[in-house]
């Protein structure tokens, strides 16, 4: 009989077609799962920012793998997997450059005005009115909080801009040409732009604080392509409105999909709806090292990415 699993989160559709053949697929709608099918389900395959809530994880009682389509690993409860022997896996390394590059995209986008300059000439003001003028990227100093793969793939295309770079991570990885910056602040007190990259999860929760963004200062632009969490962000807009911070550019939010109303309707604001990995090649990518590591378990082999 083909295992039974619970498909959290919509995959790609030639994903979806290969779960169906392979398992039975049932999928979670948020509400409670009758306990005959609970039972049931040796298997989910989720989204990093919605993982497994601990109630679904409790009902789940013979749940034997958690396969993430992502990368973030702070919305399923670790410890109480590991209490139980549930695997669990992300589609590490797959959405490095896509991640990247929408940092780089948010980066240009804030300091080159590129969000009310598309307005302006939608608006029929070209010709009309005049926009200020905009900041330029090139050369400007560059901090980045997490160092990991993604930051360093950040690092690497910000070398093309001739951007100066520095980081803050919890460890000094001795990265050639790129200085390490002990202190947070003194990071954020000497960048131009501040691009976190940081793992989400309570280690790092508010990591970004009203000090963080005040050291950044009136000119400096916070670009988040890592978890909401990290920024406070009662603080971001309440320091965005009196001018104290300059400008942000925001792939993600603490309450997603919620968006405070304020940053809604301020200029020096860029939003997007958390979709750095969101493209056609990389959630194919991504969902087919789901199904290669759902394959795995249930054959009985080695993980292709268990979380450490």
């Amino acid at each position: 009989m083909k295992p039974e699993l619970l498909l959290v989160e919509p995959m790609m559709p030639e994903i979806e077609n290969f779960l169906d053949t392979a398992y039975i697929v049932h999928r979670y709608d948020g509400s409670v799962l009758p306990a005959n099918v609970a039972s049931r389900i040796r298997g989910v395959a989720t989204g990093g920012g919605t993982g497994v809530p601990a109630t679904l994880m409790k009902a789940l009682t013979n749940l034997e793998i958690i396969a993430i389509n992502g990368v973030g690993t702070d919305a399923v409860d670790l410890k109480e997997a590991a209490r139980r022997g549930i695997s669990v896996t992300t589609t590490l390394n797959v959405l490095t450059d896509d991640v990247a590059d929408l940092a780089m995209a948010l980066m240009l986008a804030g300091m080159r005005d590129l969000v009310p300059g598309d307005q302006f000439v939608r608006n029929h003001q070209w010709g009309v009115g005049q926009l200020p003028l905009a900041h330029k990227v090139t050369g400007q100093k560059l901090g980045i909080v997490g160092m990991g793969q993604v930051g360093q793939a950040i690092a690497k295309r910000a070398r093309g801009f001739d951007m100066p770079v520095s980081y803050y991570s919890r460890r000094d990885l001795t990265l050639p040409g790129i200085p390490f910056v002990p202190e947070l602040r003194a990071l954020a007190a000497q960048s131009d732009i501040l691009v976190i990259s940081a793992s989400g999860g309570a280690q790092s929760r508010h990591l970004i604080n009203r000090d963080i963004m005040e050291a950044l200062g009136p000119s400096g632009l916070l670009v988040n392509v890592s978890r909401g969490s990290v920024v406070d962000e009662q603080a971001l807009v309440e320091l965005l409105t009196q001018g104290k911070l300059g400008k942000a550019a925001l792939d993600v939010f603490e309450s997603e999909p919620a968006v405070p109303e304020a940053l809604l309707t301020m200029k020096n604001v860029v939003l997007q709806p958390h979709r750095a990995s969101a493209t056609v090649e990389t959630r194919l990518q991504m969902g087919q090292l789901v199904v290669d590591n759902l394959k795995a378990h249930f054959a009985g082999t080695p993980l292709l990415t268990p979380v450490q």
